[in-house]
């Protein structure tokens, strides 16, 4: 049944319980999940035209084509000609702003902010794909002087190391080493003192610094803003699939308990009820997440050239988020122990005295069970969909290797 109860767990119970109003206390726990699941973030792209701002905001929401449904439109000229915002349909209060480009000869710092409306935004990624210049630096000190954050981003770093490839003593780690120290160098003379700057492939996202940005990211924003980032972050690596995981398993505890409030409510059939319907709303949520839906599979495979089949022959374990209702649940509490607690919960919710606390604690275990069981099928299967699609590319690369031999 999961173990016992840890320690933060135990101490949220006897909190609980001692508070006496458990109405309130239960509808102060709904209102903050529900303000965890609905924190708005927003990021600001911006650069010069050219620079890679709409393909990075395609790379973040999964989208590789211009054609893709919501991608934002790339090309050479400039496509941007006032901030618009880009959000994935599984998580819609994530948006991406694609600014304006700067760099023109008319550009002007503290005006392009006003312009753009700074404080719609939580921070600004500021990208270059060739030098910054004094535009990046005069933006970055107006942003600094509204109190928000900024990271300098240098973008097509693949573009470079293809060009350098063909150089006989060509070397990928002192090649970047170079683009970052040069990057570094411009910044120091356009007036930056302590500039750090990210080297990025909106094309291989996963390598490079995109981890190092995210990580930065991550310990800069509150916790909510932290949460909501990670939950939005493309599926391209394990690591970010197990972060996700940590995430939405720290917080199975809060949902439990907000089960047990409404076991302890004297109304026969309402906690059966209302579990239900929190099992199926977070398990839907799962799915989401970790891509396993068919919006999410079917981009996926367009990226990767692989039909959607085939990532769908590697989830063994969990439904498509479309499959999770209240039929499925219902049949999955049948199937384990939580069911039998669930039928002796409605018993007991008939008896005088009785139905409360029994009710509540058993509402407390069930989900708390059945969330932690779904959540771990689910990075797991997650897990293997990475791996099946990512299964040609190193089979290529294998291939290119022994050619080479």
């Amino acid at each position: 049944m999961g173990g016992r109860f840890s320690r933060t767990e135990t101490e949220a119970l006897q909190t609980f319980f001692g508070r006496g109003n458990l109405t309130e206390a239960a509808a102060e726990l709904q209102e903050k999940l529900e303000s965890l699941g609905k924190t708005p973030l927003d990021i600001a792209i911006t650069g010069e035209s050219g620079a890679g701002k709409s393909s990075f905001v395609n790379a973040i929401l999964g989208l590789n084509e211009d054609d893709d449904e919501g991608a934002a439109k790339t090309g050479v000229t400039q496509t941007t000609m006032e901030p618009k915002a880009y959000s994935n349909s599984r998580l819609p209060n994530v948006k991406i702003w694609d600014l304006p480009g700067i760099g023109t000869p008319n550009f002007q710092a503290d005006k392009y902010l006003k312009q753009v409306k700074f404080n719609n935004y939580d921070f600004f990624i500021i990208i270059t794909a060739t030098r910054f210049t004094s535009h990046h630096t005069s933006l970055a000190r107006e942003i600094h002087k509204m109190g928000k954050r900024f990271y300098y981003v240098r973008s097509k770093v693949d573009n470079d190391l293809r060009a350098e490839q063909r150089r006989r003593n060509f070397n990928e780690a002192r090649t970047l080493q170079e683009i970052r120290e040069h990057c570094v160098e411009n910044l120091r003379k356009a007036g930056e003192a302590s500039p750090r700057v990210f080297l990025l492939s909106n094309w291989e996202l996963a390598n490079y610094d995109f981890p190092l940005l995210q990580e930065t990211l991550e310990k800069e924003l509150d916790d909510q803003k932290r949460h909501v980032l990670i939950l939005a972050l493309p599926n391209i690596s394990a690591k970010i699939l197990q972060k996700k995981k940590a995430e939405l398993q720290e917080h199975i505890w809060e949902v439990a308990l907000l089960s047990c409030a409404i076991g302890t409510l004297p109304v026969p059939g309402l906690s059966l009820v209302c579990d239900v319907a929190i099992l199926v709303f977070h398990m839907k949520g799962y799915c989401l997440a970790f891509g396993l839906d068919d919006e999410s599979l079917t981009g996926l495979a367009a990226q990767v050239a692989k039909p959607v089949a085939d990532l769908k022959s590697a989830i063994k374990k969990s439904p498509l988020a479309s499959a999770i209702t209240k039929e499925f649940v219902l049949s999955l509490l049948s199937k384990s122990v939580c069911g039998a607690l669930m039928i002796v919960e409605f018993i007991v919710d008939f008896v005088p005295g009785l139905g409360s606390l029994a009710g509540g604690g058993i509402s407390f275990v069930t989900t708390r069970y059945m969330l932690q069981s779904f959540l771990d099928e689910a990075a797991e299967d997650a897990q293997n969909v990475l791996t099946k699609a990512h299964e040609s590319k190193a089979g290529e690369f294998i291939s290119q290797h022994h050619d080479r031999l």
